[in-house]
């Protein structure tokens, strides 16, 4: 396989796609595991309200994106459509939550929203839920 190669082989590419899409979900799950440990607790709920939806519905909205979303990623079960609410909590955090921030604030966002928009496009791969709907 030469570097320079624009070819791909398909299998490596199902692989990749399974360890990506675990991955990128499992390094979410860091960051919604305390949203939900938060939402769950009899503590005052601090937490953006950038929609103008209330706190607890945010918190709610961000924890349902980030944990519950996630999960059905690392299965791959109706990935395409797990990722769209990803996609919209990291869409509003860059623009409304961290708008006035740095781009190293916005950095992890974005990444994580390329991430989500790739599995998108590419869908959750043959070792997948999804493949079998497929059938």
């Amino acid at each position: 396989m030469s570097l320079f190669s624009i070819k791909y082989h398909e299998g490596l590419l199902h692989v990749w796609l399974l360890f990506y899409r675990i991955l990128l979900s499992a390094f979410m799950l860091t960051h919604g595991w305390p949203k939900l440990m938060r939402l769950l607790s009899q503590e005052e709920i601090s937490f953006p309200d950038p929609l103008g939806l209330g706190v607890m519905v945010s918190l709610a909205l961000a924890v349902f994106a980030e944990v519950i979303c996630s999960l059905f990623v690392i299965a791959g079960i109706a990935t395409r459509l797990a990722v769209i609410p990803q996609i919209i909590t990291m869409v509003v955090a860059i623009f409304m939550v961290h708008a006035g921030h740095s781009f190293a604030k916005k950095e992890m966002a974005l990444l994580y929203l390329i991430g989500y928009i790739t599995l998108l496009i590419l869908g959750s791969g043959k070792y997948s839920v999804d493949r079998y709907f497929r059938k």
